[in-house]
């Protein structure tokens, strides 16, 4: 599995969203896609990576900045955490592993001296031609959409 890096062409995604309805990557062309890896619906991280992109979500579409989150998590479960949060944007079900293995975000963790495969936070910013604009690795989950606009506006 070769590492990603900025200038790559982003892999392509097919997958289905939390309503079972198909989305490519491609449904976004000419847009700017903030595509973020996360490990678990619900959680404390997690919930507040996403309620701070829900929370500055009308600013980024207002700067033609599409949110994809992506995470193993099944159609259902990405329901009823959109349900509880309100989230108002596109949660993909990877619930094969394809996107994260695809992006490399897949990997050994440990977690009180056990180790287990699962997601590594990290976001990915593809441009309208669908290149890795950047990459970032190691997100402040309650301040995920301040260091995408760092990276977009310099």
């Amino acid at each position: 599995m070769a590492t990603l890096k900025e200038g790559d062409l982003a892999p392509e995604i097919v997958s289905k969203d939390q309503d079972g309805k198909h989305i490519s990557l491609a449904d976004f062309k000419g847009k700017t896609v903030v595509l973020y890896f996360y490990p678990k619906d619900d959680t404390p991280g997690c919930t507040a990576e996403a309620c701070d992109f829900r929370d500055n979500y009308q600013g980024l579409i207002a700067k033609g900045i599409e949110v994809l989150g992506v995470s193993t998590d099944d159609e259902k479960s990405h329901q009823k955490f959109i349900t509880k949060h309100s989230l108002p944007f596109i949660l993909l079900a990877d619930t094969d592993q394809k996107i994260v293995n695809d992006y490399g975000v897949w990997a050994e963790k440990n977690m009180y001296g056990k180790k287990y495969m699962g997601t590594v936070r990290s976001t990915f910013i593809i441009d309208g031609e669908g290149k890795i604009a950047h990459i970032i690795k190691k997100v402040d989950t309650k301040n995920a959409t301040q260091q995408v606009l760092d990276l977009i506006n310099n």
